[in-house]
């Protein structure tokens, strides 16, 4: 066989770089089949060869070891194969390559957590049997011999690791002995540390303060990584000194431990010390005392850091004082489960799964990401402070142990659990190979072939002589986290349904109370309810129930992520109830998993929407269909309502038909906007479309009514005001109207008007009046004509004539403003365009005189402070708060009655066009235009939200946090961020105000 065929079938990828480096006069001596036979086992050959090599020139004795038999040398090629850091490391310490005169076992043994702190402490030549060692070795000295103790650690662990017969059975006490080994380390930087202070605050007073370091995270859990930082909790005790003295001297020694770690030295630090997780965080003290950690969990910590000191343990230092703090913040652990703010803190421990990932690293990421080792991490710890409260046998700080715990105690079927360890296990494993290669820290698969076909070598057992393609090997990681993904909703949600559906099962079952203990803790408030509605649909051998019995654990989870998990539940039930034998949902929702999830958003995050669906479910097929949810325009609906009206003459079976439809529309267009497929714009159109459809077949059936008692004397027509005029309109708008009338040629002007007003009075009553059978969740459409002349003093209806005289006579600058707003959107096309010739003049005036701005002025004013509500927080108000949706529309009205006639791009009903076209014309600062447009489109989307969220309309932006939460989400804001909300709105009306006040104003 050719060279450069051996190169290849033993795996090398550089075959110019390893024929040269196989020639060089370092492997004069050694067998090239020896050498083959030592980098076959070797996961990077290529890096093996070069660190051989380099070895090699610098210590020669090496040769001997890598002259012997495989088994003999098999720990070198290994370690050189999989660690290049690790190479290096013996390049420069040369002492330390006695690590690999071992005999391998398949079955290794981790070392012992006593002998790795004596191994270190000796290190610094600090005394072992000393229950507060002081290193003699100090500075830089002593930092280069702790640092090289450890690192010949890491090698001896490698070792071991890498020549397990199964690499995951290993991976528990691989993880433990590294946590053990960073406590060792951290034992001996304390040792130099108090050395170190000594020096300043003299060697009695060090010796007075007791320090335990707390080990958190990973370290805490002994499932540490090869390469992490050490999360850590300082606790002091302060012996016969004064509280400064002793916090002065813990936070000398706490800064000296990290100092030894990991500052900048001829011997590369560790890892990072980090004590982030600490009372108070980064703003707090680094060192307390017991009764100060005590003192502040009982009074100021929040849900996670509870959940954090799931992991606690002592890992250096004091450790009768790192007892006494385990000892007291275990209860705390167990009783979090019932704290206020658990839910919403589990939540966010969700939310950290797949937060802030970089769009670069998403598809790479070991860790973070959906069936990530974090997925795992959450669903295992959530699960024990769940139930770990009444079952201690729960309370295991690692995550294979804690698997093992709850499927013993029925938590997790034995099946799932079995598959999630294995999974567990997987992830950890090919996360410490891509580590161990360069010591670095890193989550992310590799993206090079060579890196990815060593990667694939490496994670295989020392019996297995296979070198898989790097495809098989993303194969195995992407069906992993399908099977995390997979496992983590059976986990949660199948023991629930076992319970509720009382199936004789092998697998996991929950009591009554842990069942609803985990429901509680995943945001259901009502979880016996819940537990009902899920025996409810799981119960019976129908294949409905059959069906939801495999899908439920799915949605469940979809459900709970919503702002009200009860509700969905409930309208979820109501639904399957209802459509539970139909072909069609059954199959959409088993085949369709974009609309099942749409289904389970809109139900747990939408009143509204969830009413308007239980009472017309058949519109949940809309949900696995885009086209479905397209809104149907203002022409397709009025064409249907043509096409039903002439099959229907009967007034009331006809505007039955009128408002089903409207009610449709609204759902529709309800849908779509939760799903994403239409911005605010788009939502307003659809709407105000859907108004308009249903006031012009009011129009229509009113005209029969009367025309069914003699022929029509005259032509009605319909102007929208307000919002409806610019279609702009939320899910809670009235519609404002104007009516205007003429007469038929010959008719007297008394008979016309007095048929004008019964047709304006039947349009009205049949858009609100109730029905029998009643339209069940019907938002009714409520026509408000208060806009008219002389307001509600003033005629329901006038004639074209009248309104002309009024104008003339008697109008005041408010209405010359409110018909800047006027649209005609149902009647007689010939009448409208003569309405819109006559009032355009008056809305649109050649000059508007200083009078006239006073006036518009005062009114404002007096609308601000007499119709506000009272006990209002005007900050809070949408529509006549600070910088609401009244001062936007106030200043655009003020600049369309001064500028609109020179301007036509300013004559339009529409805010928004108007405020654009404006800020085109220099009428306003571009940096205010865009600042006034985001504050109305926001004041906006809340008002629209709070109708959603709870059926009803509300002009205040939330104080409940609930409340806050659910309007958020669907402004467009992440889980979690209510908060975000109220201070963008809050922060956004202030600056508009400003911006209202210094343009309406002059000020």
């Amino acid at each position: 066989m050719s060279l450069a065929r051996r190169l290849i079938s033993t795996g090398f990828s550089d075959l110019e770089k390893a024929e040269r480096f196989l020639a060089m006069r370092e492997l004069e001596g050694i067998h090239q089949d020896v050498l083959f036979a030592g980098f076959h086992l070797s996961a990077s050959p290529d890096t093996a060869l070069q660190s051989l090599v380099r070895l090699l020139e610098k210590h020669p004795e090496l040769k001997t070891l890598a002259s012997a038999d495989p088994d003999t040398s098999e720990a070198l090629y290994r370690v050189l194969g999989a660690s290049e850091a690790l190479g290096e490391f013996l390049i420069r310490h040369p002492e330390h390559l006695g690590a690999f005169n071992v005999r391998v076992s398949p079955e290794p043994v981790a070392a012992d957590a006593d002998e790795l702190r004596e191994r270190l402490l000796c290190s610094v030549q600090a005394d072992t049997k000393s229950d507060r060692p002081v290193a003699a070795l100090t500075g830089a000295e002593a930092y280069e011999a702790l640092r090289t103790a450890y690192r010949r650690g890491v090698v001896d662990l490698a070792i071991k690791d890498l020549c397990a017969a199964d690499p995951l059975d290993f991976m528990p006490a691989a993880g433990g002995e590294l946590a053990d080994l960073a406590g060792a380390a951290i034992e001996a930087a304390l040792a130099v540390s108090r050395a170190e202070a000594a020096e300043q605050y003299g060697s009695a007073d060090v010796a007075n303060v007791g320090l335990a370091v707390i080990g958190m995270g990973k370290c805490g859990a002994r499932e540490l990584n090869y390469i992490s930082d050490v999360d850590v909790i300082y606790v002091i005790e302060a012996g016969s000194l004064d509280d400064a003295r002793s916090n002065t001297i813990g936070t000398a020694l706490a800064t000296g431990i990290s100092r030894a770690i990991s500052s900048v030295g001829r011997e590369p630090g560790l890892w990072e010390v980090d004590a982030n997780l600490r009372p108070e965080g980064k703003s707090g003290p680094l060192v307390r005392t017991l009764a100060s950690h005590e003192s502040y969990y009982a009074r100021w910590a929040q849900s996670w850091e509870f959940q954090a000191l799931l992991k606690a343990r002592t890992i250096a230092g004091d450790t009768e004082l790192g007892a006494k703090y385990e000892a007291a913040v275990a209860p705390l652990i167990w009783a979090s489960a019932g704290r206020d703010g658990f839910v919403e803190s589990v939540q966010a421990m969700r939310r950290r799964v797949t937060e802030h990932i970089p769009p670069a690293e998403e598809l790479r990421q070991i860790k973070l990401g959906r069936g990530g080792l974090r997925d795992v991490e959450f669903t295992v710890q959530l699960l024990q402070l769940v139930h770990g409260k009444s079952d201690e046998t729960l309370r295991r700080r690692d995550t294979t142990s804690a698997i093992a715990a709850l499927s013993a105690g029925g938590y997790i079927g034995r099946s799932d659990a079995a598959g999630f360890d294995h999974a567990y296990r997987y992830l950890r494993v090919l996360e410490h190979r891509i580590q161990l290669f360069q010591l670095r820290r890193t989550h992310l698969m590799p993206v090079r072939e060579e890196a990815l076909r060593s990667l694939a070598k490496a994670m295989l057992g020392p019996f297995s002589r296979e070198r898989p393609h790097p495809d098989t090997l993303l194969a195995a990681w992407h069906q992993t986290k399908r099977s995390v993904r997979e496992l983590h909703d059976r986990i949660f949600y199948r023991p629930l349904l076992n319970t509720a559906a009382k199936l004789s099962s092998e697998d996991a079952r929950l009591t009554p109370e842990a069942a609803q203990a985990r429901l509680a803790a995943l945001g259901y408030l009502d979880p016996q309810g819940a537990m009902r509605h899920i025996e409810a649909l799981t119960a019976g051998v129908s294949r409905r129930a059959a069906l939801q019995r495999h899908l439920l654990p799915i949605l469940l989870g979809w459900l709970a992520e919503g702002v009200d998990p009860d509700a969905g539940l409930l309208g979820f039930r109501r639904i399957s109830e209802t459509l539970g034998t139909t072909h069609w949902y059954l199959g959409m929702l088993r085949d369709s998993t974009a609309a099942a999830e749409r289904l389970c958003h809109v139900l747990s995050n939408s009143r509204l929407i969830a009413d308007l669906l239980e009472v017309s479910p058949e519109s949940v097929a809309w949900l696995g269909s885009e086209r479905d949810l397209a809104p149907l325009g203002f022409d397709a609906q009025w064409q249907e309502i043509t096409s039903k009206m002439s099959r229907h003459s009967d007034p009331e079976n006809a505007m039955r038909l009128i408002r089903l439809i409207r009610r449709r529309e609204i759902l529709r267009t309800a849908i779509a906007d939760s799903a994403g497929l239409l911005d605010q714009d788009q939502v307003s159109v659809a709407l105000a479309d859907t108004d308009r459809a249903a006031i012009v077949g009011a129009v229509r059936v009113a005209e029969g009514i009367v025309s069914s008692q003699g022929a029509l004397k005259t032509r009605v027509l319909v102007v929208a005001m307000g919002r409806q005029g610019g279609r702009e309109i939320g899910y809670g708008s009235d519609a404002d109207v104007m009516y205007v009338h003429r007469g038929l040629p010959g008719v007297p002007e008394k008979e016309a008007q007095l048929q004008a007003a019964q047709i304006v009075g039947h349009i009205s009553s049949l858009l609100t009046q109730p029905l029998k059978p009643a339209i069940m969740a019907e938002r009714v459409l409520q026509v408000d004509a208060d806009l008219r002349p002389e307001g509600k003093s003033g005629a329901m209806v006038r004639s074209l004539d009248s309104y002309a005289e009024y104008y003339r006579r008697w109008s005041l600058i408010w209405e010359a403003q409110a018909l800047l707003r006027a649209r005609p959107i149902a009647g007689d096309d010939q009448l409208a365009a003569d309405f819109v010739g006559l009032i355009n003049p008056i809305r649109y005036p050649e000059s508007l005189s200083e009078q006239d701005v006073r006036e518009i002025r005062r009114v404002k004013a007096r609308v601000e402070s007499e119709r506000l509500p009272r006990g209002a927080d005007p900050a809070r108000h949408l529509k006549l708060g600070r910088g609401g949706l009244s001062d936007v529309e106030w200043l655009v009205q003020l600049l369309q009655l001064q500028h609109a006639a020179k301007h036509p791009g300013l004559r339009t009903t529409s805010t928004i066009k108007a405020l654009e076209a404006a800020g085109s014309l220099q009428l306003i600062g571009k940096n205010d235009a865009e600042l006034l447009m985001k504050a109305w489109r926001l004041a906006s989307r809340i008002r629209s939200a709070n109708v959603i969220w709870n059926g009803r309309a509300s002009d205040l932006l939330p104080s409940s946090r609930r409340d806050l939460e659910a309007v958020a989400r669907w402004c467009g804001y992440e889980p979690g961020n209510a908060a975000a909300l109220e201070e963008d709105y809050l922060r956004v009306s202030r600056l508009a105000r400003g911006v209202f006040e210094r343009l309406f104003y002059g000020q």
